[in-house]
C-alpha cells in the first residue's frame, strides 16, 4: 500500500526509499501522493531554513535555504522550466519547439528563465525570513503540487512514452477533490482565513500559465509538468508576501 507512496517520494525528491515495486499500477497511483511529498518537502526546507536563520545572514541563509530545496527535488522542476523557456521563447512552430524543449541542451532563454524564478525565490525566501514568517514556505510546494494533479488530470499528455505517462489513469475527479479539500483544511488550520486566501489567485495564475503553454502545445509534456511546480512555487510565494500579515 505504500509503495505509491514511495514511487511518488523517489521520483519528485532525493529522498531514499526502499526498493520500488515494478508494477505499473503502483506507478500511476503514485501522482496522487505528489501533494503529500510537496508537505513532506515543505518541512524539510522549513527545518533548514530555520537553521540558516539563525546561523548565517538572512541574504546568505535565504539562498542556502533556496540551494537545499533545489537539492532536494534534483533540480528536476527546475530543469523542466527552462526546457519550455527555450521552446516557448524561440517562438517558433509547434514541432520545432516540442523538439526545442527534447534537447538537453540549455539555451539563452532557459538561463535567463531559471536565474529569474530562483531570483524570485530567493528574494521571497529572504522576505518571510527577515519577518520570522518561515512556516509559509511549508505552503508553496504543496500548492504546487496540488495544482499539479489537476493540470494532469485536465489537461492531454503528448508523448505516449514518455515518463508521465499513465500518471492520469490513477487520478479521480473524487480523489482530486478529496486532495484539494485536505489542502483547503490544513491550510485553513495553520494559518487561517490568508491559507484559505492563498489559494485562489496562486491556482488562478496558474491555471492561467498552464492553459497558455496548453494553447501554443496543444497539451502538456513532462517538462510542462516541471514548469508548472517552479510556476506556482514562485507565484504562492510571491502571494503570500502579497496578502501581507
Amino acid at each position: 500500500m505504500m509503495q505509491p507512496f514511495f514511487h511518488a517520494l523517489a521520483f519528485l525528491t532525493r529522498i531514499p526509499v526502499p526498493p520500488l515495486s515494478a508494477s505499473e499500477g503502483d506507478w500511476q497511483k503514485s501522482a496522487a501522493y505528489y501533494p503529500l511529498v510537496g508537505g513532506i518537502l515543505g518541512v524539510l526546507i522549513y527545518a533548514a531554513s530555520m537553521l540558516f536563520i539563525n546561523r548565517m545572514p538572512m541574504p546568505v541563509g535565504a539562498v542556502l535555504s533556496l540551494s537545499f530545496w533545489v537539492y532536494l527535488t534534483g533540480g528536476l522542476h527546475l530543469d523542466g522550466w527552462m526546457d519550455l523557456a527555450d521552446g516557448l521563447g524561440s517562438n517558433r512552430t509547434r514541432e520545432q519547439m516540442l523538439a526545442i524543449m527534447k534537447d538537453s541542451r540549455v539555451g539563452a532563454m532557459g538561463v535567463i528563465a531559471g536565474v529569474l524564478v530562483l531570483l524570485v525565490k530567493a528574494a521571497a525566501l529572504y522576505e518571510l525570513m527577515y519577518h520570522r514568517e518561515l512556516g509559509w514556505v511549508i505552503a508553496s510546494p504543496v500548492l504546487a503540487r496540488a495544482y499539479l494533479l489537476a493540470a494532469i488530470y485536465f489537461y492531454p499528455y503528448l508523448s505516449e512514452k514518455g515518463i508521465a505517462s499513465g500518471l492520469k489513469t490513477g487520478l479521480s475527479k473524487s480523489g482530486l477533490a478529496i486532495n484539494f479539500v485536505i489542502l483547503l483544511l490544513g491550510l485553513a488550520y495553520f494559518f487561517g482565513v490568508k491559507g484559505l486566501l492563498l489559494c485562489l489567485p496562486t491556482f488562478f495564475l496558474s491555471w492561467l500559465f498552464s492553459r497558455s503553454i496548453v494553447k501554443r502545445l496543444q497539451g502538456l509534456t513532462g517538462d510542462c509538468y516541471g514548469a508548472i511546480v517552479e510556476w506556482t512555487e514562485a507565484v504562492s510565494l510571491v502571494v503570500i508576501l502579497a496578502l501581507g500579515k
